[in-house]
């Protein structure tokens, strides 16, 4: 007996639940992106380490470093969510603790998000 899938199913890859490939491609794109953005920050603490508020505040002025920075949170906390999900959905066997789970999951997500991009703002405008 032949697959139930048709071909375009076959072709996009999707599971029942129709997200299986968009996750990984999320999952691996912010990985990517990851290893970009930590280098850049990496070199940023590097030449700022030491300095006084004054410069670090100067230099997280620049556009450029606030939207690296900020770029850099977003893919962060994206790749972190995702990468819980996962771990969750893999671990988490009971259907109501695995709702709540993915539930605090997305809410931490968006708290450490806000966060983040609020101390990154008010450096850059002037804290």
């Amino acid at each position: 007996m032949g697959s139930l899938r048709t071909p375009l199913a076959k072709v996009r890859g999707l599971g029942s639940a129709k997200e299986g490939t968009d996750h990984f491609w999320k999952q691996r794109l912010t990985a990517v992106a990851n290893i970009f953005l930590v280098g850049f920050l990496i070199v940023l603490l590097i030449r700022f380490a030491g300095a006084d508020h004054a410069t670090v505040k100067h230099a997280l002025a620049k556009p450029q470093n606030a939207i690296a920075l900020l770029v850099l949170v977003l893919s962060g906390v994206i790749h972190m969510r995702l990468g819980m999900q996962t771990i969750i959905e893999d671990y988490v066997h009971s259907e109501g603790r695995k709702v709540v789970a993915l539930m605090l999951n997305s809410f931490f997500a968006i708290l450490i998000g806000i966060t983040c991009v609020f101390a990154v703002l008010k450096l850059s405008f002037g804290a």
